[in-house]
Parts: structure tokens; sequence; C-alpha cells
């Protein structure tokens, strides 16, 4: 009996390019796309989806826990930030494994994520704590770069999705992101500004609902770390525009599925 191949679909570049290499080497048959939709994605990653969905031509399975990033933080009293991600927890993992242990046997399954060959040792980590078999098909020979798999969608005649043009690295939670790091949120502010502002004012809400000095952002100063708002940083910026945020710790990251 052949396995069953799910891959976990977020709407990114390298989750396609992992689908592709697992319907070339399994068949459409045996081929699954799993997304789990945050409810709080940009309009261009459904696009996104339904180019790929058409030409890979396999199913598409869409699942959500039906509350938002925001909705989850005030659920379980706690504001997510780089080192811990309710939001990922409850809205992709938790889901994505409930479904599967749900419609089916899991010993007849494999799970595909879209690491790739950079990081083997995030998928390393993540197959410790997989209950059934997990893989990458982006860590298969030959290796592909980022500059690579744009040049391959290219190939096929389908668009990326936008936010990669405004320079955000990946394509969830609509360029926002509690692991983010600053040079990510800086973009959100500059070439999202109402996006930007919406959660502003939602970390202000949730700071006003638990009666606490929490923030998604941290500054160091003096060897002295501290939390910096959203909002204390929009007023950073705009105090000083010419401010770059270029290192890997300012940009931070997501792997939301793992």
């Amino acid at each position: 009996m052949n396995k069953t191949h799910i891959v976990s679909f977020s709407g990114g570049i390298a989750s396609f390019f992992a689908a592709k290499r697992v319907v070339e080497k399994y068949g459409k048959e045996n081929t699954i796309l799993l997304f789990a939709d945050t409810k709080m994605e940009d309009d261009d990653l459904y696009r996104f989806i339904k180019d790929c969905v058409k030409y890979l031509n396999v199913k598409l399975e869409t699942i959500a826990d039906g509350r938002d990033v925001w909705e989850v933080f005030k659920d379980v009293r706690f504001l997510g930030n780089s080192r811990i991600d309710p939001c990922s927890q409850i809205l992709k993992r938790k889901l994505i494994k409930k479904w599967i242990e749900k419609n089916f046997d899991v010993n007849n399954i494999v799970m595909h994520v879209g690491l790739d060959w950079t990081e083997e040792h995030r998928f390393t980590n993540y197959k410790k704590r997989a209950t059934y078999e997990v893989d990458a098909p982006l860590i298969w020979k030959p290796y592909l770069t980022k500059p690579d798999l744009f040049f391959e969608l290219k190939k096929i005649n389908i668009k990326p999705p936008r936010l990669y043009d405004m320079g955000f690295p990946h394509n969830n939670c609509g360029g926002f992101c509690v692991k983010a790091g600053k040079a990510q949120f800086k973009i959100l502010l500059e070439r999202m500004p109402e996006r930007y502002n919406y959660h502003e004012k939602k970390e202000q809400e949730f700071r006003k609902f638990i009666g606490k000095d929490v923030s998604i952002l941290t500054k160091n100063k003096d060897k002295v770390k501290s939390n910096i708002t959203l909002k204390e940083f929009r007023e950073e910026i705009e105090s000083n525009p010419q401010m770059s945020y270029l290192d890997s710790i300012d940009w931070g990251g997501c792997g939301c599925g793992v």
C-alpha cells in the first residue's frame, strides 16, 4: 500500500517547491497539500496557492482554528515573541498534528516540510519531535538556493507572492510574525503602514488587557535587554529613517510549521 504524502503548504515559495518534488517522486495521486490558515494572511497568498494547486493538479486541504494570532494571544494571556510563539503552536503545529491523527493512520503517512539544505539542523530537531515520518524535499539533491527557486518559478509562469517583491523573507501572516526581527518590522512599517499600525494598536490593546510591560520586540543598550513596543519602534524609525537593521538577528526567523 502506498503511503500518503502530505506537504505542509504554507503559501511560500519553499513549500511549493517541496510539493513539486514530492509530486514528481511519489505521484500526484499520493500527494495532499495541507494549508493551515492563520486568518491573517496576505490576500495574494491565496492567489499563489490557487496557482500552485492548478499547476501541480493535486488535492488541497485547508484547515483553520478559526481564531487569528491576536485572538490566540488574548485567550492564552501571553504575547508571542521571538522565543515563544503560542500563535504558531496553536494555529499551525497542534492543528496540523490533530488533523493528521484524525484522518490518517500515522504509520502510513509522510509529512513533508519546506525546510531547505541550509536549515538541516532545524529539520533534525523537527524529526526528533515528530510522532510520524517526516521529510524535507529541499534537502534532497540537487540543492537549490532561494534565487534558484525564483528562477524556476519564473520558468513555469507562476507569479511569486507579492510580499517577496516588497522585501519580506517569507509569505506568512501578511508580513507580520512575532519571531521576526526589527528589519522585517521596518519593512512592514515602510511598505504596509496601515498593516503595521493595526498590529501596533493590537499590541497596545494587549498590554492594557494583560496589565504588564510586554512587547514583541526587544532592544539592547549597554548590554542590557529591555522591551520596545511597536509604537516605540515606529517612533524610533520616524526620528531616524536611515537606521538600518541588516544582520541575521534583526531579521529573526519564522518556521511556524516546525
